[in-house]
């Protein structure tokens, strides 16, 4: 399908002479990545820098909010708005923000943004996941006199493990955005972001869409890692073995 997609792609944009402002040909795309291939990588290799830290600090602050709202129930719906209300702030009011706070050229600006992605969608899958316990499970630890810390430990987490899962793929991706749309309102002349906003300035398309390329398979590459780590973790659940019941 991704090699009957690229054909469609030449074939359509020569067919109908699409303008190359509009949707460059894929032949032109690999040849500007190619000329350029050493100034993308390395503009890349910085982005993904960005992406990977937003997604670390995301992605664990969204992990222990949801242990913490799981833990205290009351105090948790009382604080979800909060978060709810965070997540609803467009990401492109609150780059320029983070810029001020942190600096236009300090990386941590666009972690930071990154990072109030990444947040939401791990902190919403773990606590789904550490909240939806079968009863009886937790009434067969109570039996065994078991403490909290042995129920969050044995059931809770392991209940949690694909749900947590879910959000950190998401996030995986949007890290990567995240990171992108910061360095957008400004940033290191080395950073990707930055490099696709200056060729599409000077109308240089395909070397943008190169850029645009080169992220979209970072972002596939982050994804796969999460994954192949889920595969790793939750290889015991019935689920992941392909069992079937009936």
């Amino acid at each position: 399908m991704f090699v009957l997609g690229i054909v469609l792609w030449q074939g359509l944009t020569t067919l109908f002479h699409v303008q190359t402002f509009l949707l460059p040909k894929p032949t032109d795309i690999a040849t500007a990545f190619w000329d350029n291939k050493s100034t993308l990588w390395h503009a890349g290799i910085y982005t993904l820098k960005e992406a990977l830290g937003g997604f670390a600090m995301g992605s664990g602050l969204g992990i222990l909010a949801a242990i913490f709202l799981a833990r205290f129930r009351t105090v948790g719906f009382a604080l979800l708005p909060f978060a709810v209300a965070a997540n609803a702030v467009p990401i492109i009011a609150f780059a320029p923000i983070t810029n001020n706070w942190f600096g236009l050229l300090n990386p941590v600006s666009k972690m930071a943004i990154a990072a109030v992605l990444c947040f939401f969608p791990v902190m919403v899958n773990t606590l789904r996941g550490l909240t939806s316990v079968n009863p009886r499970s937790i009434e067969l630890m109570r039996s065994y006199a078991a403490g909290e810390i042995d129920v969050f430990r044995l059931v809770r987490l392991p209940n949690a493990l694909p749900f947590m899962f879910t959000g950190l793929k998401v996030a995986a991706v949007l890290s990567m955005i995240g990171a992108i749309v910061g360095e957008y309102f400004g940033g290191p002349t080395n950073a990707l972001g930055v490099l696709i906003l200056n060729d599409t300035q000077l109308f240089d398309f395909a070397q943008a869409w190169a850029g645009i390329v080169l992220a979209s398979a970072f972002g596939i590459a982050l994804y796969s890692a999460v994954a192949l780590a889920e595969h790793l973790m939750t290889g015991w659940q019935p689920a992941a073995r392909g069992f079937r019941g009936e």
